[in-house]
C-alpha cells in the first residue's frame, strides 16, 4: 500500500480506546472517512467487525489497533511511526456470510456476518435441525444446542470455541460445525466449498424454538436460515508485514 496521504481514525467507547484517540489526531489530524485514504480503527474485535461493515459501501482499507481485550483482528497498538505501518501494512479481503432467514410470523430477514452465521436453541429443550447443501440433505436430523456456518476469518472465533476447525484465510472453503451435538453423537461438523449454499431446517419450532444471529444481529423463533458467502460484498483489512491473519491463523493452531 502507498504511504497515507490522510487518515480517519474511529474508536469504541472503551476508555483506552477513546484515549488512544485523542492522542492520535493530536498527533496525526483527523479526516473526514469520505476523504480519507485508510480508516483506522481502535478498539476490540467486536468494533472491528462494526467499522468493516460500516466503511464497506466506500471501499476503504480498515488497519486497526488493538485498544479492546483479545483483538484478533487487530495489530498491536503504538503511536509511534503510524504512516510507516500503514504504507508496509498487508491487505487482505474478506466476503462475508449472507443470512436469509424466515421467522414463525412470515416474515423474512436477511443480514450479513464477517464472522459466522449461528443457529441457538431458544428454549430449555435441544434444538433439531435438519441440513440441506446445494439442495441436498445431507442430515435428517441434529440434535443440538445449535449450528453455525464460520469463514475463514471467523473460524477462530464461535467456531472454534465449538470446537470447530481453524480456516486457512486461502482455504476458499466454509465450516459447518455442530453446537453441543447430542445426535448424531459423533458427528464433528463438515468442511464446505465456499461456493455452498447451506440450509438449516427447524424441527417443531413450536415446541423447540430457535434463533439465528449474524455476527450479533439476532432473529427469533425462526423456521429455516440459509447461509452462503457472498462474493460480490468484499471488506478490505491491512496487517502489519508477518502478522497478517493467514499467520495468525496458523499460528493459533499451535497454542
Amino acid at each position: 500500500m502507498r504511504p497515507s496521504k490522510s487518515i480517519s481514525f474511529r474508536a469504541s467507547d472503551a476508555p483506552a480506546a477513546e484515549l488512544a484517540l485523542a492522542d492520535l489526531i493530536k498527533r496525526y489530524g483527523q479526516s473526514e472517512v469520505e476523504d480519507a485514504d485508510v480508516v483506522v480503527a481502535l478498539g476490540g474485535d467486536g468494533f472491528m467487525l462494526d467499522t468493516l461493515k460500516d466503511v464497506r459501501p466506500l471501499d476503504k482499507p480498515v488497519y486497526g489497533m488493538n485498544r479492546g481485550t483479545v483483538g484478533f483482528l487487530m495489530n498491536e497498538y503504538e503511536e509511534n511511526d503510524l504512516p510507516a505501518r500503514l504504507a508496509s501494512a498487508e491487505e487482505a479481503t474478506i466476503n462475508p456470510l449472507h443470512m436469509r432467514a424466515k421467522s414463525g410470523d412470515g416474515t423474512i430477514s436477511e443480514g450479513l456476518a464477517i464472522n459466522e452465521v449461528s443457529l441457538l436453541r431458544e428454549g430449555p429443550q435441544a434444538a433439531r435441525l435438519q441440513i440441506s447443501v446445494d439442495g441436498n440433505l445431507r442430515l435428517t436430523e441434529l440434535v443440538c444446542d445449535g449450528a453455525l456456518v464460520a469463514t475463514p476469518a471467523g473460524s477462530t472465533a464461535y467456531n472454534y470455541s465449538a470446537h470447530g476447525p481453524i480456516l486457512p484465510i486461502g482455504s476458499e472453503v466454509l465450516a459447518l460445525t455442530a453446537v453441543a451435538p447430542f445426535r448424531p453423537r459423533r458427528w464433528r461438523g463438515a468442511l464446505l466449498p465456499k461456493t455452498a449454499k447451506v440450509r438449516f431446517d427447524v424441527q417443531n419450532p413450536a415446541k423447540r424454538p430457535v434463533m439465528a444471529d449474524a455476527d450479533g444481529k439476532p432473529v427469533r423463533n425462526v423456521h429455516w436460515v440459509e447461509v452462503r458467502s457472498e462474493p460480490d460484498v468484499r471488506h478490505r483489512i491491512l496487517f502489519d508485514p508477518g502478522h497478517g491473519l493467514e499467520e495468525r491463523l496458523i499460528r493459533e493452531q499451535f497454542l
